[in-house]
């Protein structure tokens, strides 16, 4: 037996109706955010350019935000890169990134003339959730460390699991579709900061789908692909590096989605940034500080997740949101961190760039990029009057099981990121659909309330 084979028999023995409660309410959640961000983000540059590129105009398969359509394939491209163009999408510590965004528009594309129930699409959710986050356990974080992007290397796998749970097929062919995933997976962290980072996610949501369809038909893979010298552990990990045991390992008891809390973003940018925001919100908050007010600012962040965001000159509005300077600027300027914050030229404005020299960025003393904990972040503030400040977030919002972001916090996310795409009833119905998703005969309902909303 390979792993594949065992993998495939666990994602298909995936049924909506055992799963518990707590799985379908947060993978509702899920794929209601992640819908909410790609309706955000298409109207970003880098998904117009990847609808234009596709050839998008017609086709079965909606693209996000449009009136056009596309291939399922095509359709799974654009409004993949579209959900991560904001890098506003889901998160998980445990995934080493984000494990929504290459599922959510391949199942949808997938879904596009067939007969497909809310219930059909949460469950194919969450086999492919499971699968992504569970060969995650297997090579982390040796493989996010080495520079791989594991939304797309690992996506990669969830969204072949997710459209091969949908498409129902036999064990043989999931397992194919695994396979053929394995050499679809690519994506590297040297591109974050660009319009290649949400391009690594469309490029995975298409890869993912075609990989099932192909094994629909008949082609054929090597069903060893993980354990084989020249396969994916041993090429993309080395030897020494990996745990094929952790992929299998209970389960499902609990499911991935809820044992290792999925994280939904308040803020447009990397979430490696969030603790230090978080941080400085409180403390503007607490001792009532204005930019004017403070000398310097000492933002101290793991070194794993310093790796990217120690960005003192962004030069674009991508960059900008891997910058923990400009992140930490913005929050102590106007205490908050939105949209428009990224957007045109908001990263070069004279007044943030001066505060941006007086925010340092450097690694938390004393730890290794081999702790446990990375999301942590602190701020050290010296005011003018000479006061040190001092304000720790180990867990920033929406990060952990224990502090969450509530319904509302939600709700506002969703119509704040859908009403740049759809029209204000349009967002209501949209929004009420995903609610209530579990009740959905057809989402072709959903995919109508999409297309006819497009402002």
């Amino acid at each position: 037996m390979s792993l594949t084979t065992d993998l495939a028999a666990r994602i298909l023995a995936i049924r909506f109706a055992d799963l518990p409660d707590q799985v379908v309410a947060t993978a509702k959640v899920g794929i209601l955010d992640t819908v909410g961000v790609t309706l955000a983000g298409a109207v970003e540059p880098c998904a117009r350019i990847a609808a234009r590129v596709a050839g998008a105009g017609s086709g079965p398969a909606l693209v996000f935000g449009t009136t056009q359509g596309a291939s399922p394939a095509d359709a799974a491209f654009i409004n993949g890169t579209a959900s991560h163009a904001l890098d506003f999408d889901d998160c998980m510590d445990a995934f080493g990134g984000h494990p929504s965004a290459p599922l959510v528009p391949a199942l949808f594309a997938l879904a596009e003339g067939r007969a497909v129930s809310g219930r059909d699409l949460i469950a194919a959710y969450v086999a492919g959730f499971e699968t992504e986050t569970r060969i995650a356990r297997a090579v982390h974080f040796h493989h996010y460390d080495k520079g791989w992007h594991p939304t797309a290397t690992l996506g990669s796998f969830g969204a072949a699991a997710a459209c091969a749970h949908l498409l129902r097929l036999s064990p043989e062919q999931t397992a194919t579709a695994l396979a053929i995933a394995a050499s679809f997976s690519s994506g590297l962290k040297a591109n974050f900061g660009t319009m290649t980072k949400p391009l690594h996610v469309g490029h995975t949501a298409r890869n993912g789908l075609t990989a099932a369809l192909l094994a629909a038909e008949g082609f054929t893979a090597n069903h060893g692909v993980f354990e084989h010298p020249h396969g994916f552990f041993m090429v993309f990990n080395g030897a020494g590096n990996f745990d094929p045991a952790a992929v299998l390992r209970d389960w499902g008891a609990p499911f991935e989605i809820v044992g290792n809390a999925l994280s939904i973003k308040q803020y447009p940018c990397c979430g490696s940034t969030h603790p230090a925001i978080d941080a400085m919100l409180e403390l503007r908050a607490a001792h009532g500080l204005d930019a004017a007010a403070v000398e310097h600012v000492t933002s101290l962040t793991h070194a794993r997740r310093l790796a990217h965001t120690d960005r003192a000159d962004p030069r674009s509005p991508l960059d900008a949101k891997f910058s923990v300077q400009y992140c930490v600027a913005r929050a102590l300027a106007e205490g908050r961190v939105v949209l428009s914050h990224f957007e045109a030229g908001a990263y070069d404005e004279p007044d943030i760039r001066r505060l941006m020299q007086r925010v340092q960025a450097t690694p938390y003393p004393g730890l290794t990029v081999a702790d446990s904990q990375t999301f942590g972040a602190e701020l050290r503030v010296l005011t003018k009057d000479g006061r040190m400040l001092t304000q720790r977030v180990d867990n920033p919002l929406g990060r952990s099981g224990e502090h969450v972001l509530g319904a509302a916090a939600l709700e506002a996310k969703f119509r704040d990121c859908a009403a740049r795409s759809l029209r204000p009833g349009a967002v209501d119905q949209t929004l009420g659909q995903l609610t209530w998703l579990e009740k959905l005969d057809d989402v072709a309902t959903l995919r109508a309330a999409l297309a006819s909303g497009v402002a």
